[in-house]
């Protein structure tokens, strides 16, 4: 349970990041404690599709994997934040991806800052 905490407070940090450095990553809200709220809820969607979809993506691309020796991989997490920017639409929480080009630095930076929080906070279980 305690790697589960973890892990989405390094998916809401690495998010808040993401918006804080991108123009196209939006998280609107009414006050700070609000966005928190937000910046949480969208790390637990972020979380689930990472769980649940990005495997499943993965294996149907492995070939492509293969092909570019893992730079498809940049692409696959631009899809996944798109997907989350999406679901994140549809649950009603004000977090929004504007194109492509956005969740690909996005998910950029998003992987960069996550395993650097991963590395500090502890993981323990």
């Amino acid at each position: 349970m305690k790697n589960f905490v973890v892990k989405t407070i390094a998916n809401a940090g690495a998010l808040a990041v993401a918006v804080w450095l991108l123009d196209k990553i939006t998280l609107t809200g009414d006050s700070t404690g609000k966005k928190i709220g937000t910046l949480l809820l969208v790390a637990l969607v972020f979380g689930l599709v990472n769980l649940l979809v990005k495997p499943i993506v993965k294996v149907l691309t492995f070939p492509l994997f293969i092909l570019t020796l893992g730079l498809v991989t940049l692409v696959v997490n631009a899809c996944m934040l798109l997907l989350t920017s999406w679901l994140c639409d549809q649950l009603d929480l004000s977090f929004h991806v504007d194109g492509f080009w956005a969740a690909l630095l996005g998910g950029l930076i998003i992987s960069i800052v996550s395993w650097a929080l991963n590395i500090v906070l502890p993981d323990g279980d």
